[in-house]
């Protein structure tokens, strides 16, 4: 019986031709029978337009096609085998690519990505990396993602996320001080080397943000997850103000400001000073203050109180006091 096919405005059948081609180099092989289920038509009209491709293409300088002009595929396995194969590309070949280097870069980010709880559809990802893979103008640089100790922990997480049950684990907050903490995990976040978990707090009963190096003997539990990410408002800020704050006057060159725009209060006033940006910034403890400054060394200096500047200084000395013993 001979298909039946709803005919095809002039505009459908230039996407179809449109979206094809870069269809069936990404395959490089492909029966008539799969591209026509893929785009949902019949497979009459994919051995037309693959016709219509293979006479196709741009011609030289002389005006005039020549071998090499045209697109072409391998015709005794489209005729005899209802198999798309195509041996000639023209133009779109030429395109600008990635190299080798930079497809492995955005490879080996996009697999550690995979790996995080909140990245549920992981075959998009492994597609993603596919095409970047056959895309790029030179095979991708062999690369290893180096696991960090975070990954033991990353790997809990979803493990819980996956079977529906809280989390908990002892922490160590900003101040020092040694909890244990029961968690419905949310999402997974990152800002500059450190990851962070943010989650529904039993303890708190409230929305709050753990650094991953800081969660320490992390298990999982036999209590359902009760909140999920629908269920509660996740700002877009990582960090949000508390009453309990210390606020610390620092100077920032302009250009790294953006850097630090997390830790800066709403509504708090910015100077130029010398070409310096001087403006203030909330912090939980001078801890993590030293953490913040020794992370932006030359760029970002403390001002103001004595005791945040103390801080900094003291555990500075510190550290090049090692260096000398060494």
């Amino acid at each position: 019986m001979a298909e039946r096919r709803a005919p095809q405005q002039a505009q459908d059948k230039l996407a179809f031709l449109l979206s094809l081609v870069p269809f069936l180099m990404e395959h490089e092989r492909i029966s008539v029978q799969d591209a026509a289920h893929h785009f949902g038509v019949s497979k009459q009209q994919v051995r037309e337009a693959v016709e219509l491709i293979a006479v196709s293409g741009i011609p030289g300088e002389t005006g005039q096609y020549q071998h090499g002009d045209l697109f072409d595929l391998a015709w005794d396995d489209f005729e005899e085998n209802d198999q798309i194969v195509l041996t000639n590309l023209v133009a779109i070949d030429d395109a600008p690519r990635f190299s080798g280097r930079e497809a492995a870069a955005l490879i080996a980010g996009l697999q550690y990505l995979s790996a995080l709880p909140e990245n549920a559809d992981r075959m998009a990802i492994a597609s993603l990396m596919t095409k970047l893979s056959r895309g790029a103008s030179t095979p991708p640089s062999q690369f290893a993602v180096e696991g960090s100790e975070s990954d033991e922990t990353l790997a809990l997480i979803r493990e819980s996320v996956s079977s529906g049950v809280q989390l908990e684990f002892d922490y160590v907050n900003a101040r020092g001080e040694h909890e244990s903490r029961r968690v419905d995990p949310l999402r997974i976040e990152s800002m500059d080397a450190d990851w962070y978990l943010r989650g529904w707090c039993h303890l708190r009963q409230a929305v709050r943000t753990f650094r991953l190096d800081r969660i320490g003997n992390p298990r999982i539990t036999a209590e359902p997850i009760t909140t999920h990410v629908g269920d509660v408002h996740l700002p877009d800020a990582l960090f949000e103000g508390s009453s309990d704050d210390l606020i610390v006057t620092i100077d920032v060159t302009p250009a790294a400001a953006a850097l630090i725009a997390d830790y800066i209060p709403d509504g708090a006033v910015s100077t130029d000073i010398g070409g310096l940006k001087r403006t203030s910034i909330r912090v939980s403890h001078y801890h993590g203050l030293k953490r913040l400054i020794a992370g932006l060394p030359g760029i970002v200096t403390v001002i103001d109180p004595p005791e945040a500047r103390r801080a900094v200084a003291d555990w500075a000395r510190a550290g090049a006091a090692r260096y000398e013993e060494n």
